[in-house]
């Protein structure tokens, strides 16, 4: 009888382990994804998230799931994809401020403590008010904050985001200080327009796409936006160069894994974003937005982030952020 029962272990094991075999031998994905987004929900970096995961998962054929991490102007978010499990189970959208946040001693991780694996969306930034805000130029704001320096607070992102720094790098080009828009920090976008529809600061730097449903239900307007051509989706809105300002900058997204993922789960990750940014579900949540789609592979991405890292610590020393 123990014989038997021997012989019926051994089966049942190694029945067991051939199954094991077959489950770690399962193509990439097997079971469903999770992208994590380092700013608030309804933002832009979870906006496109959203979009993006919604094409993702006919392209991979499992579901794909957004979580929001905030914290720490993009820290604990950028923290968590770094520190998942490398298996291709969790990646994340990461932003602009991981090629800011070391150069102003916040954290000490860099864009070297992930695997890029394909950017998709670039997004200038844009200068935005209420509806009954007293300028209806950029001219008359301009105008106003030189008359009442530091009267007037800003918001958009973390102190040191990108926002801020568009905010830093605009007053540079107009030769005021930094104090003469002071900033009020917040976790992204979206609790930043809440606060200005509430009268708790007076203009909000973001893109033009995080604030395009308030723009088109009229309850804000938007002075400029800080790129080298106006946004096709809203061709009246002026860009700083035309009035005279040279000044440019914007937020790029785009997904990051932990290091040492496995090459093929990059690879499938890699391909099926390729497909997911020309799919016509992708366009249409985004475009009518005002969303900027800008794809680029894994090795360009990668490129990108080294050159994106440098401009960035220049910028921040040039108008007194970096550390």
């Amino acid at each position: 009888m123990q014989e038997l029962f021997g012989v019926a272990r051994r089966a049942v094991i190694l029945a067991l382990s051939l199954l094991g075999g077959l489950a770690l031998g399962q193509a990439y994905p097997s079971r469903p994804i999770t992208i994590i987004v380092p700013w608030a929900a309804g933002g832009g970096t979870d906006l496109v998230a959203r979009a993006l995961a919604t094409v993702l998962q006919k392209e991979l054929g499992q579901p794909v799931q957004v979580v929001n991490r905030t914290g720490g102007g993009g820290v604990v978010g950028h923290l968590a994809i770094a520190q998942a499990r490398p298996d291709g189970y969790t990646v994340g959208m990461g932003t602009v401020e991981i090629t800011m946040l070391h150069w102003m001693g916040v954290t000490p991780l860099t864009y070297r403590d992930f695997t890029p694996i394909a950017l998709v969306n670039y997004d200038a930034a844009a200068i935005t008010v209420r509806k009954d805000a007293p300028w209806n130029s950029l001219e008359d704001f301009i105008a106003d904050v030189r008359r009442n320096p530091g009267r007037y607070k800003a918001s958009g992102t973390a102190r040191g985001g990108i926002w801020d720094l568009a905010r830093a790098g605009f007053l540079k080009a107009l030769g005021l200080p930094e104090s003469a828009i002071p900033w009020v920090p917040s976790q992204g976008a979206s609790p930043a327009l809440q606060e200005l529809l509430a009268g708790g600061v007076d203009v909000v730097f973001n893109s033009l796409a995080e604030v395009s449903a308030l723009l088109k239900a009229g309850q804000v307007k938007t002075l400029a936006v800080m790129a080298e051509n106006r946004n096709p989706e809203f061709p009246d809105i002026p860009t700083l160069k035309e009035r005279g300002i040279n000044w440019t900058i914007g937020a790029w997204r785009g997904i990051m894994g932990p290091k040492g993922m496995p090459p093929a789960a990059v690879n499938r990750l890699e391909a099926a974003i390729a497909k997911a940014v020309q799919d016509p579900e992708f366009i249409a949540l985004l475009k009518p937005g005002g969303f900027g789609i800008r794809y680029l592979s894994r090795q360009e991405f990668a490129h990108s982030l080294e050159q994106e890292d440098k401009k960035m610590g220049e910028l921040l020393k040039a108008v007194g952020l970096a550390k």
